[in-house]
């Protein structure tokens, strides 16, 4: 229920960055990753789910507020057998600064039997994050919502007037890539790897990081091409390899047209193509992967490569083979794109960090590992001198 002395706001476009579209449901608004016509073109129910998680989307605005409630109905997936993930996160920033975070409870869990495919359904109520003791001082508030949860806002309340802030400054960059982008298993909405390069290097993100669905799709390159932008990257590889959807035949010309396609609507816009990082898994072994049946029977996620990595002589695809191929494509195609720019995923997270920094499901990578993959980022990609540096531009 809201607290005595708070006055509702209305979550309006004005209020929410990130997001492509905002969806009016029966109890509240549903952020959309993907705008309707792109949903519409693919019936994927795992495309249909990542979409709706608002990684990277946050509630802006400006007030004197000290205390801020903010009522959330999640969805979210359970696995027989397997400890369930932690609770999503909506972390607070004041000023620039993550000040502090809140947990979800509550809402719909779909628990998901691996061995048979079964889903079961269990609804439960919304939940209240609440923030108090702030500064009694005009600032800037964002709410970063949970990277790996769907979200539907329900209410937003605050014991001062809320205000849209104004326009940002800031450069936007766009990225699209995998569950790697999307968040996989960072422990917070701004601890994601691209959220921290973001904050690092002055942009304002426009995350397209898409779970398991970084696939080349023709909707997903129209999105792009059709989305402001002053700088965009493209993580792209590991999803291909491990959904085992192309062969290297079909890999160049498809990434040659999604290419093409956001070059229709940003023909200037520096882009960077990113390679894979190091996935001991997947360097010379084809997919598709699978869940480690033994690591499951002991109550663990693990993943594992099913493919025969002798089969990548007759062009399955390995992430060796994709890095290769995505410098070949980016290298022959500058000649005539000079602002078209490579970047290998290895300087990102290559075999030595594995050493020290082990994917714990041997697929994603962990909060650390994010926090590493951003630092790197904006050190390669955002510093003076870098692909999608703006000074001099």
């Amino acid at each position: 229920m809201p607290s005595q002395s708070l006055t509702t706001s209305p979550i309006t476009a004005s209020l929410v960055r990130g997001a492509a579209e905002l969806e009016q449901t029966e109890r509240g608004i549903l952020p959309h990753r993907l705008p309707t016509w792109a949903r519409k073109q693919c019936a994927d129910p795992q495309l249909a789910s990542v979409e709706a998680q608002p990684s990277g989307v946050r509630i802006v605005f400006r007030t004197r507020a000290t205390v801020i409630e903010l009522d959330v109905l999640r969805s979210r997936f359970a696995y027989v057998g397997v400890p369930p993930r932690p609770d999503g996160r909506v972390d607070l920033v004041v000023d620039g600064d993550v000040v502090a975070q809140a947990a979800t409870s509550g809402g719909t869990t779909i628990t998901v039997d691996m061995a048979t495919g079964a889903a079961e359904q269990e609804a439960g109520p919304a939940s209240t994050i609440r923030f108090a003791d702030l500064p009694d001082a005009l600032k800037s508030v964002e709410m970063w919502l949970p990277h790996n949860e769907k979200i539907e806002i329900l209410e937003l309340r605050t014991n001062a007037p809320v205000e849209p802030a104004p326009a940002s400054e800031l450069p936007v960059w766009l990225h699209h890539g995998s569950s790697i982008s999307h968040g996989s298993d960072a422990a917070s909405p701004t601890g994601i790897w691209p959220a921290v390069a973001a904050r690092l290097g002055g942009t304002e993100l426009v995350n397209l990081g898409l779970g398991g669905s970084a696939l080349l799709d023709p909707f997903t390159a129209r999105t792009i091409r059709d989305t402001p932008a002053d700088l965009i990257s493209l993580k792209l590889g590991i999803n291909v390899v491990n959904a085992d959807t192309m062969r290297l035949r079909a890999f160049g010309p498809a990434v040659h047209g999604f290419l093409d396609t956001i070059r229709e609507g940003n023909p200037t816009t520096p882009i960077l193509v990113v390679s894979p990082i190091y996935c001991g898994i997947h360097e010379e072994t084809p997919g598709p992967v699978s869940f480690d049946a033994d690591a499951l029977a002991a109550g663990e996620r693990r993943f594992r490569a099913t493919g025969d990595p002798a089969e990548s002589a007759f062009g399955k695809l390995t992430l060796t083979v994709i890095r290769g191929e995505l410098e070949r494509i980016v290298r022959e195609r500058q000649a005539a794109d000079p602002n078209l720019y490579f970047l290998d995923g290895l300087r990102l997270y290559g075999e030595n960090d594995s050493v020290e920094l082990p994917l714990p499901d041997a697929l994603h990578p962990d909060a650390a590992t994010h926090q590493l993959m951003g630092e790197r980022f904006a050190r390669l990609a955002f510093s003076e001198g870098g692909p999608l540096s703006i000074s001099g531009r």
